[in-house]
């Protein structure tokens, strides 16, 4: 007779342990941009571009998040070519993806925008979304860098689908996207009324201008690529076109010198994207005596680590100018890590790390309701070690 108890706490317990596990990521229909052919606004294979979209509820069904999808980018024909064989360069192999960190409806893992209007646009320019030219391979095969059509033309169709009667909208990006998000922030901001509240936010997305290893800026010219390939002259801030070369003004710390639209810059000090590809790219290191470091950072010399602490420095230096804008957010962190709000690890969650004692999302919260305060925080350096750097490659 004992064992009744026993088996209803088993049970008991089996169903708390149910209920205490997250609720599994919400997959959203993908989107096909209707008449995209005809605004030329497509792939670099010139298939149509999508996006997700799922409808807010309750108090957040006029609210609107629009997230820009990152993934690097193309500089040379052979690169877009290889690309538009891919998710990242044409629909015809893209996927529904999950939703989840800043894009989930599941107010525990994302409590202030879970019930808004969500809007993933999926990546298949390779530029940033941000060229308007077109070329050929070395095959023949067109190639047709669009980014800024797609853009304008989602963007377009979601005003017709009731964004154009949002009561407050944000604009998100990660990566590639993260950068997107700060070259289309003032154009996102101009196609609403004044008294409704836009900001942006740029998930790493702050890329900046250095030498490598190898006494070169690889980073440069991975962006000089893209600029005269897709021909990204439309975006760029015309004042600093005025004074600077169009790569220049492609890199982030140009960019929010001309951005008036309230941003987030959430980004690490030692971005582990960029540690691999613009301090230490592989062209760089012959000998790979990085390559240790690289993959996970606790492993790196004293000469390695003095080489990060000047990116860091670098990246804050850069920041100054967000620093003393009003309205403005940072939250720069010392984790090694890249993209983090599309992840429920990462964006919220007793694991998330924290700067201010606030989580990503949370600081992202704060900062979007204030009207003249931002949350402004940026993590100490290496050796001071965030003990809540979650990644077993943080510092």
């Amino acid at each position: 007779m004992a064992a009744a108890p026993r088996l209803i706490t088993m049970t008991l317990l089996a169903v708390s342990a149910l209920l205490s596990r997250p609720a599994a990521a919400e997959l959203v229909e993908l989107t096909l941009l209707a008449n995209a052919r005809e605004k030329g606004a497509v792939c670099l294979d010139g298939s149509p571009p999508a996006y997700q979209l799922r409808r807010g509820f309750g108090s957040g069904s006029r609210s609107w998040l629009v997230n820009l999808e990152g993934g690097a980018w193309c500089n040379t024909a052979e690169d877009c070519s290889s690309r538009s064989l891919t998710d990242l360069g044409s629909s015809k192999f893209m996927k529904p993806i999950e939703f989840e960190g800043i894009l989930s409806n599941n107010c525990s893992e994302n409590p202030y925008f879970y019930n808004w209007n969500i809007v993933d646009i999926r990546y298949c320019d390779g530029g940033s979304f941000a060229g308007d030219a077109e070329g050929e391979d070395r095959n023949g095969t067109k190639l047709f860098y669009r980014g800024l059509r797609i853009w304008e033309a989602v963007v377009d169709e979601l005003m017709g689908k009731g964004m154009d009667t949002a009561k407050q909208v944000l604009l998100a990006g990660c990566s590639a996207g993260g950068l997107a998000a700060l070259l289309h922030c003032d154009n996102f901001r101009a196609r609403f009324h004044p008294d409704v509240p836009v900001k942006c936010l740029s998930d790493a997305g702050f890329f900046i201008d250095v030498k490598d290893l190898s006494g070169q800026r690889f980073m440069r010219s991975i962006f000089s690529g893209v600029v005269h390939l897709q021909n990204v002259r439309k975006v760029l801030p015309k004042d600093c076109l005025a004074k600077k070369d169009p790569t220049e003004c492609f890199f982030p710390p140009e960019l929010i010198k001309s951005i008036s639209t309230p941003s987030f810059i959430r980004n690490s000090g030692y971005d582990s994207y960029q540690v691999g590809n613009v301090v230490a790219p592989g062209g760089s290191d012959p000998g790979q005596s990085w390559a240790i470091c690289k993959a996970d950072i606790r492993n790196c010399t004293s000469t390695q680590i003095e080489a990060l602490n000047g990116f860091r420095e670098k990246m804050v230096e850069d920041l100054k100018v967000a620093q003393e804008k009003k309205g403005w957010g940072l939250f720069i962190d010392s984790c090694f890590n890249h993209c983090q709000t599309p992840f429920r690890i990462t964006w919220q969650s007793p694991i998330s790390l924290r700067l201010g004692n606030k989580t990503i999302a949370e600081a992202v919260a704060n900062w979007y309701v204030s009207k003249y305060h931002g949350v402004k925080e940026i993590d100490c350096g290496y050796p001071c070690i965030n003990p809540t750097c979650s990644s077993q490659l943080d510092l």
